[in-house]
């Protein structure tokens, strides 16, 4: 049983923080995945005392499910990577979050996508999960293409998806575009009798709603649906401009990555997807390379 202070200083907490969950790993030195945790969203920008909720209680299950939970939290150095915290504002609120754990090294989501697909290495990543971005990391240089937030921005997103099939649907039932399979699908599925139910049933939705609804877009197009293919191009499109973006900053490697991912993956030009390599590891391994980085540095500081 691991219960001495140099056994806890060997584990490292992975944290990936989302639109639509968070995900924690507890990692040993020997790269060991002992436990994993899973909870609610984790991104700031949809709410600070949800997304501290979040960090901390998939933290807690995956020591539960390492059978760690005799470990506490303050002993355990985490890295925690996060949607949102591109923006500046939100960085600096998580930065001063009153955290449970040893130390918090703080990333965007982005940055350990990138370190986690590249196993530490220089490379880019396409995100397409709730949200659409892209990252690049060359020489210590970092660019995001994207990274806006829905509704305004996260084009080719699950969010996207789902918004525009929703707006496609609507327009279908006042006859102001072709009929679509979309409609009765979706009508179906939110238990609604006509435009009125379903104006009420998607109002004030958030993302991961919008998000919920992006596979029957991409069941419909495959089955040759008119109004669904025009979706379907017009995200892919916009996720080959960002492949194509990042491909200028000439990177190593280039992976795509997020739930979307096994839908949208086909869709892309052959360019692109032959350019693709499968991740190395997930991002929450990347939350630990980081983390693993950032104490490397101050260990080399405090020595100087």
């Amino acid at each position: 049983m691991l219960t001495s202070s140099d056994k806890n200083n060997e584990l490292f907490l992975g944290i990936d923080g989302g639109g639509s969950k968070c995900k924690t790993i507890i990692m040993n030195k020997d790269n060991e995945i002992l436990g994993t945790g899973m909870s609610g969203p984790g991104n700031p920008l949809h709410g600070f005392e949800q997304a501290t909720h979040s960090i901390t209680e998939s933290a807690k299950l995956a020591l539960v499910d390492a059978a760690l939970a005799h470990i506490k939290l303050d002993e355990l150095v985490a890295g925690v990577g996060l949607a949102g915290v591109n923006l500046p504002g939100l960085y600096e609120q998580m930065a001063a979050w009153q955290h449970p754990f040893k130390a918090m090294h703080l990333a965007t989501d982005l940055l350990i996508a990138c370190l986690g697909a590249h196993n530490g290495s220089d490379g880019a990543v396409i995100i397409a999960g709730t949200g659409s971005c892209g990252f690049v990391c060359v020489d210590e240089q970092h660019t995001i293409v994207g990274a806006h937030g829905f509704p305004h921005g996260d084009k080719g997103s699950g969010a996207w998806f789902g918004l525009q099939g929703v707006k496609q649907v609507l327009l279908s039932l006042d006859g102001l575009v072709a009929p679509t399979l979309m409609s009765a699908v979706l009508l179906k599925k939110l238990n609604c009798k006509d435009d009125t139910d379903l104006v009420e049933a998607v109002a004030s939705q958030k993302a991961t709603y919008y998000a919920q609804q992006a596979n029957l877009v991409f069941d419909a197009a495959e089955l040759g649906d008119k109004v669904a293919l025009a979706i379907v191009y017009e995200g892919a499109e916009y996720i080959n401009a960002i492949a194509r973006t990042l491909a200028e900053k000439k990177p190593p490697r280039m992976s795509m990555l997020g739930g979307l991912t096994p839908r949208l993956k086909s869709w892309l030009a052959d360019d692109i997807k032959a350019n693709l390599a499968e991740p190395l590891n997930p991002p929450e391994v990347g939350s630990i390379l980081f983390a693993r980085q950032q104490q490397a540095k101050q260990s080399t500081q405090q020595s100087a």
